[in-house]
């Protein structure tokens, strides 16, 4: 029983360090360069919290946000390289 509350409280508390360990920071905003694909924004910051798609005239284009208490970022990617980026600090409490 106590091996089972150990495990449950383990994983608790890694989830919360995960949780204080945000990817959306100004430094890993700075890593972000015009030509990374998408998988390698991904492998930065993790699966953005939301993301949209359009493709035209065979062009494909991809806007996405990653969200966190630091602020937000937000890449556009065009046919899956960054073409755009943007951090967003959130207002001081």
């Amino acid at each position: 029983m106590r091996l089972r509350v150990f495990a449950h409280s383990f994983a608790f508390a890694t989830l919360l360090l995960l949780a204080a360990c945000s990817k959306v920071t100004q430094e890993n905003f700075a890593k972000i360069q015009d030509g990374m694909s998408e998988q390698e924004v991904q492998a930065l910051l993790g699966k953005p919290g939301e993301s949209s798609n359009i493709t035209v005239l065979g062009l494909s284009g991809t806007s996405s946000r990653w969200v966190a208490d630091e602020g937000t970022i937000a890449v556009q990617f065009v046919n899956g390289k960054v073409r755009a980026k943007s951090f967003e600090r959130r207002p001081a409490k």
